[in-house]
């Protein structure tokens, strides 16, 4: 098919409007626009053809003007390719056009090059495909890995620590209230509520007879919180977002917490937590799931089921048995356990998840919906107090 680009009249030919159009149309004679692309924008236009072209090298795109994949299986030419989106795209376009090189090319076992892991533009993705070939990634390797990771989550901690203690630390204070508080401990809005009957109009305001005022929770005061992480394929922006919230969980003296990963198999990383990225690396991505098993080990760790939240976080594609699934979150539940249900911790959108499980949680009073990592700390905020949960 042949896509005629109009000409706007007075506007020059090869003019922006046309330069845009063939790099969308990506050239070729049936692009319809007939301009021709040189520099810089040639450069841009092969980089993008070598990954989103429909086949051919990179070197006959260049004489034929027809965009096309180029980058193969060969490690240099993909380590060129990557310097070159690296010095004509910004950085959140660079991360996408990795990912699509990835998954569409199959560069994944390139990364077991160091060299390469050097070359590439680190984020969350990207460590979510490192870690699911940590088995098979060789020593010589595995240094310069560990330190793509920790770039990353170091990164992460920086972005979501300070606002996650701050907002767990309020949660925590505001369980203890106190009739005789000091005036920046006041709350306010309960204050105002209670001394209602006070009200003088002629002076539009309200008589605070009684003051409410949260109180400063101990240090020996504690709240224990399960992070429960399907470590399956499809969960791994999930497992490195929790692994980093863990790390600022277990940081705060007043929250026991536990971190346990599982597939068919359960591992508990709560010795690690110090480090995330050991925790990462502790991790399997990839493999079944059995969330009944999973939820029967954090059951057995609960000594103060008041006092808990346990944080299941899966796109709930049982291989286990279902209907003891369910028994287990009700008998939590029953006995006081805060239970919440992310489908997943990601920047993403909505997930793929078994609508029928997550029907099944929500009748038991343990909503599962997806949460990106800027709403986790309100979700954990109103999970300590025992508040409606703030989903979207």
């Amino acid at each position: 098919m042949t896509v005629v680009v109009r000409q706007d009249v007075g506007e020059p030919a090869g003019g922006e409007r046309l330069r845009r159009w063939r790099m969308v149309l990506g050239g070729g004679e049936a692009d319809g626009t007939g301009c021709a692309l040189t520099g810089r924008d040639a450069a841009m236009d092969a980089a993008l053809g070598a990954l989103y072209g429909g086949g051919g090298d990179s070197g006959s795109r260049r004489t034929s003007g027809a965009r096309s994949a180029g980058l193969g299986g060969s490690a240099p030419n993909v380590a060129r390719w990557l310097g070159d989106i690296r010095t004509y795209f910004p950085s959140s376009v660079v991360q996408v056009m990795q990912r699509d090189a990835i998954e569409r090319l199959g560069l994944a076992t390139l990364l077991l090059e160091p060299e390469m892991l050097e070359a590439v533009e680190p984020d969350v993705h990207l460590v979510g495909t490192l870690l699911s070939l940590n088995k098979a990634m060789p020593e010589t390797t595995r240094e310069t890995a560990r330190a793509v990771v920790r770039k990353v989550v170091e990164q992460l901690e920086k972005k979501l620590a300070a606002r996650t203690r701050a907002t767990l630390t309020g949660a925590l204070d505001r369980s203890a209230r106190i009739s005789r508080p000091r005036h920046h401990d006041i709350d306010w809005n309960r204050t105002i509520r209670a001394n209602l009957k006070n009200y003088l109009p002629e002076y539009r305001t309200v008589v605070p007879e009684r003051l409410i005022g949260y109180g400063r929770a101990a240090q020996s005061v504690k709240k224990e919180v399960i992070l429960c992480i399907d470590q399956s394929g499809s969960m791994a922006a999930s497992v490195v977002y929790a692994s980093v919230f863990g790390a600022v969980l277990a940081s705060m003296r007043s929250i026991a917490t536990r971190l346990v990963v599982f597939d068919t198999a359960i591992v508990d990383l709560t010795d690690q937590l110090d480090d995330p990225v050991d925790v990462l690396f502790g991790t399997q991505l990839g493999g079944g799931t059995d969330i009944n098993r999973a939820l029967a080990y954090c059951q057995s760790k609960i000594t103060r089921p008041a006092d808990t939240v346990v944080v299941l976080i899966s796109d709930l594609y049982e291989g286990g048995i279902r209907n003891e699934m369910l028994k287990r979150v009700a008998a939590m539940k029953g006995a006081g356990v805060e239970f919440v249900t992310l489908l997943a911790l990601s920047d993403e959108g909505a997930p793929a998840y078994d609508r029928e499980h997550a029907a099944a949680l929500a009748a038991l009073g343990a909503p599962a919906f997806a949460c990106t990592p800027d709403l986790f700390p309100e979700v954990m905020a109103a999970a300590l107090e025992k508040r409606p949960l703030p989903t979207p």
